[in-house]
């Protein structure tokens, strides 16, 4: 039986880290940080496909960072890409990235209004469990689940209880 609350707790906690994960990485704060997933290999082995990464805002971003840039939308997910050179235009930084398995720097130059934020830290796969909470089957895995293993507990209780009861009404 100690078994089986030791997996009930470590999924129930999966699942309310997962959840938090996909509410903070849906709602859009400005100027805070953000959680998203990446989706290319392109800075493999630093930060693996699948991973989520945390994204924060910086006033100065440093030749060496991994920041995350452009449109996050339904279609076009943003790139966290390493800073490989730094120019000024118009007294405004631009920064020439590039990933780290990618050959050459990316022929776009990211103005510093672009940019989301700096990489700060990653956790590898996790963003596969968050990109599959956003589907339809995933989310209601994310509810039916704990609901399943509540009602589980729950009927083990009851049945619990009745054959304690049988067993002093035959004493």
């Amino acid at each position: 039986m100690e078994i089986f609350k030791i997996i009930y707790s470590t999924l129930i906690a999966f699942i309310a880290i997962i959840a938090l994960l996909l509410i903070v990485s849906i709602l859009p704060i400005t100027g805070n940080i953000k959680f998203m997933t990446v989706i290319s290999g392109s800075m493999e082995p630093a930060i693996k496909i699948g991973s989520v990464v945390m994204v924060k805002p910086a006033n100065d971003y440093n030749i060496g960072d991994v920041i995350t840039f452009g449109q996050v939308t339904k279609t076009k997910a943003p790139t966290s890409h390493r800073i490989y050179d730094i120019k000024v235009v118009d007294g405004q930084p631009v920064y020439i990235t590039k990933g780290d398995t990618n050959n050459a720097p990316d022929a776009r130059e990211v103005p510093k209004k672009e940019v989301l934020g700096k990489v700060m830290f990653s956790v590898p796969y996790l963003g596969y469990a968050v990109n599959s909470a956003k589907q339809p089957l995933g989310f209601a895995v994310i509810i039916i689940t704990p609901a399943l293993i509540i009602i589980f507990d729950e009927v083990k209780n009851i049945y619990g209880e009745i054959k304690k009861e049988k067993t002093n009404e035959a004493r």
